[in-house]
């Protein structure tokens, strides 16, 4: 899709559009006429830019569902009737957390009602289940959802259980720690310390295998290894960078991201292994949300306030 080279043609015909608008207040009436239509080709233009980038995005899923057996495909099946059950985190600000009035907010759950309305269910149709990160494989596997959209790091070992579309997101592996802690500046400065991640999660296995001079301390969840860290029962919460800026975000001057990443996360979205055709159509869906803007106006909305860096939109597999 060649969505890139639609933005400086539109951008070239509003700047000369602007141009000649801007000397049409001191200039004869025939620039003045020019750049009325000069503006006028440049709207009409940058509609056929958007018409043709929803074009393309439809084009793209209607290859993606056509040229594979959609019948076997969990996921599409569930989108024909209507309905999707989709995993996401609960605890996880500026990405997916659970308001007291039951809401869920945040860039994953954008994410996953985007996809779910590119492939035909509106958000009424949707139930939304927990995915704690020890149970997300066995979550997908049962067929208890029909996809999970939960900073779900792709990784070999992952992939021989389920499969992935994506990568929707790149983070980081970083550390939080208290506000004042200054010896804790990177991984290798964790020896001794007693360090907190979550069962299953990519993180605490990093851990275990690169620094065993750490103590881990392994929870059910995030948010517990940061109440642990508020209570200075644990020095340093390990995950990436994008889920702990939402914590600090949280707890402004009592905790703060080291800012030292050391890999690189690439969150897919996980599906019944070897459905092809989910993974062909939701791969499209991403695409299109990447292209018509939304993925970054969400992030922006989600994540942008605690400070992180929007990074560029990254490559789909």
């Amino acid at each position: 899709m060649k969505f890139r080279t639609l933005g400086p043609a539109v951008a070239g015909l509003a700047t000369l559009a602007l141009a000649l608008s801007a000397c049409g207040s001191t200039t004869p009436a025939a620039v003045s006429n020019s750049a009325t239509s000069a503006a006028s080709a440049a709207s009409s233009m940058a509609t056929s830019a958007m018409t043709e980038m929803s074009s393309k995005a439809s084009e793209a899923m209607s290859s993606a569902t056509g040229a594979v057996d959609a019948s076997a495909s969990k996921v599409l099946t569930s989108a024909k009737g209507g309905k999707l059950k989709i995993g996401v985190k609960f605890d996880q600000p500026g990405l997916a957390l659970k308001g007291a009035d039951g809401t869920l907010t945040g860039f994953d759950i954008d994410v996953a009602k985007y996809v779910a309305k590119t492939l035909g269910v509106q958000e009424s149709g949707i139930e939304f289940v927990q995915a704690k990160s020890a149970e997300r494989e066995d979550l997908i596997s049962t067929g208890q959802v029909d996809y999970i959209v939960a900073t779900y790091s792709i990784t070999d070992k992952r992939k021989a259980v389920v499969s992935f579309a994506g990568p929707y997101f790149v983070a980081h592996q970083d550390l939080l720690v208290a506000a004042a802690e200054t010896s804790i500046t990177g991984p290798e400065a964790t020896t001794g310390k007693l360090l907190c991640s979550v069962t299953g999660s990519t993180s605490a296995q990093n851990f275990a295998t690169k620094y065993p001079g750490v103590q881990l301390q392994e929870y059910g969840s995030y948010s517990e290894c940061v109440d642990a860290l508020l209570s200075a029962s644990i020095d340093v919460v390990t995950t990436d960078d994008v889920i702990l800026a939402g914590y600090a975000a949280q707890h402004p001057g009592q905790l703060k991201v080291v800012g030292n990443g050391f890999s690189d996360e690439n969150y897919g979205i996980g599906l019944m292994k070897g459905d092809t055709a989910g993974v062909t159509a939701i791969n499209a869906a991403i695409t299109a949300m990447i292209a018509d803007g939304s993925w970054k106006a969400s992030l922006e909305k989600n994540v942008g306030p605690s400070g992180y860096t929007i990074p560029s939109p990254p490559t789909i597999a």
